[in-house]
């Protein structure tokens, strides 16, 4: 069961507020049935990078990237932080005038994994 939190721009880092953490936490602890319940964080960097040059706002391309990391560390924490992601996939927490790099794992969408296709052979 995943309780996913999903986050997508145009800039270099994408935050998820408190609030919508917690709210991820609550919803995975509500289905306790399941033997295997995650938070999901889900990250999507846009092909387009939107910037401002001389007032006007333009935008780059560049390649779209996708991140989904674990987030199970923030059920057992009193005061739960701002979580930050770049671009390159490193998360901090901010909380407070603190900033810490955390190290979440990433996890591998259902539809993301490898399926092994056997080709037809032709006669």
């Amino acid at each position: 069961m995943l309780s996913i939190e999903a986050k997508a721009g145009t800039s270099d880092i994408l935050y998820v507020p408190q609030d919508q953490i917690q709210r991820c936490v609550y919803i995975r602890d509500m289905f306790k049935y399941y033997s295997k319940r995650h938070v999901i964080f889900a990250f999507k960097f846009m092909r387009k990078k939107r910037v401002r040059r001389r007032n006007f706002t333009v935008y780059e391309n560049r390649k779209l990237i996708e991140y989904y990391k674990i987030g199970d560390i923030f059920g057992d924490t009193k005061h739960i932080p701002i979580l930050k992601c770049n671009y390159d996939g490193s998360t901090y927490a901010l909380l407070g005038d603190k900033c810490e790099r955390l190290n979440l794992p990433n996890y591998i969408m259902p539809f993301h994994r490898i399926v092994k296709v056997i080709a037809k052979k032709e006669f």
